[in-house]
């Protein structure tokens, strides 16, 4: 990988030419007023001293002297690294429900696409902390292992739909409990689950894992997708068409917030309950603002290595180079015949 971090700053190698322009004109110029006390071929044996060489060569050295510092301040990156980093905050993993049911509308422009814009969002908030994302319906999966890689993880989520889980259903027991896995062995970093679903059809191991997961001192914040009225549940593909049961009626995915509330209270969480307006990770937010941050090493990947250091030693090498060549011959050095 090779990049230059300021790459405007190259434009200045357009000068060069015009250096080479004006380098020309000035031998020329003084070639000519040598030649106004005579032929140029006759009067240079009577110049012993001067050297038509040296100053092109000094020119050479700077200008190329003059390329290379353009380059180094330019900032030329190349070759990667990984680096290890102290951070220092929480560990969070969001379970996210994506059964069916989360397609239902009475939440605009779905109850699944809300959760990912509004996660997407807390993707954009987080600081140092760590994030895990889980995806459930009749069986839970781990979408993204928990990581600080928020590119990776805004990346995953933009792919997350029903289809992912042929399974259908709402095991957030499961869920529940495969969040509990994804959390580092780190006992000593503070923990939380966010659950993100309509609540619908979960059994009684849902509360039963909450009470696990108050057991490991980790909480468990859910939020409830949709309305206690409900809406229909619409059919991939086909517009207008609604999921219905075997005696031919229209499905509606109801909110229950009575087992969502019941999950939280166990686990020492809080329950919110998602709108048109708002989803409620701000006050989630809040909420884990208040957790205690601890020291987390993790690597970081750096794409670039930092490498101007080359080109800026090598243009004053040059430099010094230049200011140790004469214009003049050295008298001494004329003595010397080696053949």
């Amino acid at each position: 990988m090779f990049r230059f971090q300021h790459v405007e700053i190259l434009y200045l190698l357009v000068l060069v030419p015009l250096f080479v322009l004006l380098y020309y004109a000035h031998t020329r110029r003084h070639r000519r007023s040598i030649e106004e006390f005579g032929e140029y071929d006759l009067l240079n044996p009577l110049m012993p001293q001067v050297s038509t060489k040296r100053p092109f060569i000094k020119f050479i050295l700077l200008l190329v002297s003059y390329i290379f510092v353009v380059f180094g301040v330019s900032g030329p990156q190349f070759g990667s690294k990984l680096v290890k980093a102290e951070r220092k905050g929480v560990e969070l993993v969001i379970a996210l429900d994506i059964s069916n049911s989360m397609m239902s509308t009475d939440i605009k422009p779905n109850r699944l696409e809300k959760a990912k814009r509004a996660i997407d969002r807390l993707i954009q908030k987080l600081g140092e902390d760590k994030l895990g994302l889980v995806v459930f319906a009749g069986e839970a999966y781990t979408q993204l292992p928990i990581t600080t890689d928020y590119s990776s993880a805004r990346l995953f989520l933009s792919g997350i739909n029903p289809s992912l889980i042929a399974v259908q259903g709402t095991d957030i027991g499961s869920a529940i409990d495969l969040s509990l896995k994804s959390f580092t062995s780190n006992t000593k970093s503070s923990k939380a689950i966010i659950l993100i679903t309509d609540g619908e059809n979960h059994e009684q191991d849902a509360l039963e894992a909450a009470q696990r997961a108050k057991e490991m001192g980790i909480a468990i914040h859910t939020i409830g997708m949709g309305s206690p009225q409900g809406a229909p549940i619409p059919i991939s593909g086909q517009a207008g068409q609604y999921h219905r049961d075997k005696s031919g009626n229209i499905v509606v995915s109801h909110l229950d917030e009575v087992g969502l509330k019941k999950i939280a209270a166990i686990a020492n969480g809080i329950y919110v309950r998602a709108n048109n307006t708002r989803l409620g990770l701000n006050i989630l937010m809040k909420e884990i603002s208040k957790m205690d941050k601890t020291k987390m090493e993790s690597k970081v990947y750096s794409d670039y290595i930092e490498r101007f250091q080359y080109f800026i030693a090598f243009a004053l090498l040059l430099l010094f180079a230049d200011m140790l060549l004469l214009n003049k011959k050295n008298k001494y050095l004329q003595k010397i015949k080696l053949f």
